[in-house]
């Protein structure tokens, strides 16, 4: 992860939580967003740039789910996109991202707070919908990775359920993750929803998927099977990942 723009007073015992399960607390957002002003999960937009652009064009209206403080709205932006809306459940990160952005003059990008599992959008209004590591904090305490609980399959359903809605007839849902296909898969190919999966990677000697769920084009062969190579192990958190990666170790060391 890349903390290269983090101001040098702020150090990582300062924002990382005693326990996972404090990434699923509200209140840990709040005093985090309010000292912190620049984090990016999963690598910045430079690194995954030539994907994303593949799939949005400057006419394109896009939705970003649980901005945080990220600046890949920014980005965007300033790539020719101009139509974006940025979601987040906490008010600390929407007030200091609406500052942040009117301060540069981004007065077009729109800010709000809100739940990504109770979207207050009309169906089919997006034609691209984005989350970078958003949905990785659904599948905190999940247990076993390959069976998760009850209550983090509902939350994750629920999340998908309102992209799928949101999302115009031939949109694009793009899920920027450290989950790998043999655990997303059984999420994104619920019958309830019609879209195509196809996946890349990105990074150096840590790779981490991008994942593009076309609307409206599921077939019964949309998706690669999955390799042999890529069976979990925990030769895949490498130290790249730096002092947040339990969050996703957590899961993993049940196995």
């Amino acid at each position: 992860m890349d903390r290269t723009d983090d101001p040098p007073e702020l150090q990582k015992s300062d924002v990382v939580p005693p326990t996972a399960s404090a990434y699923l607390d509200p209140k840990y957002w709040d005093e985090r967003f309010a000292q912190e002003d620049h984090y990016e999960w999963f690598k910045d937009y430079s690194h995954f740039r030539h994907l994303i652009l593949q799939h949005i064009q400057p006419e394109s209206s896009v939705l970003e789910l649980g901005c945080g403080n990220s600046q890949l709205c920014e980005e965007l932006y300033r790539d020719g996109i101009n139509e974006l809306t940025c979601i987040d459940l906490s008010p600390i990160a929407v007030e200091k991202m609406k500052n942040r952005l009117l301060s540069k003059g981004y007065k077009e990008i729109k800010v709000l707070e809100a739940d990504m599992l109770d979207l207050p959008f009309e169906d089919q209004c997006f034609d691209i919908v984005i989350e970078k590591g958003t949905m990785d904090v659904l599948f905190v305490d999940s247990g076993d990775p390959w069976n998760p609980h009850p209550a983090t399959v509902d939350k994750v359903m629920a999340m998908l359920k309102e992209v799928h809605r949101v999302l115009k007839p031939d949109g694009i849902f793009i899920s920027i993750t450290f989950g790998q296909p043999h655990f997303r898969r059984r999420f994104f190919n619920d019958p309830e929803f019609t879209w195509s999966i196809e996946w890349r990677t990105f990074g150096e000697t840590f790779h981490y998927f991008f994942y593009i769920l076309k609307k409206g084009q599921r077939s019964s062969e949309s998706y690669e099977p999955v390799k042999a190579s890529e069976k979990p192990s925990m030769s895949l958190f490498h130290e790249e990942l730096e002092g947040e990666d339990f969050i996703f170790r957590t899961n993993i060391d049940e196995m």
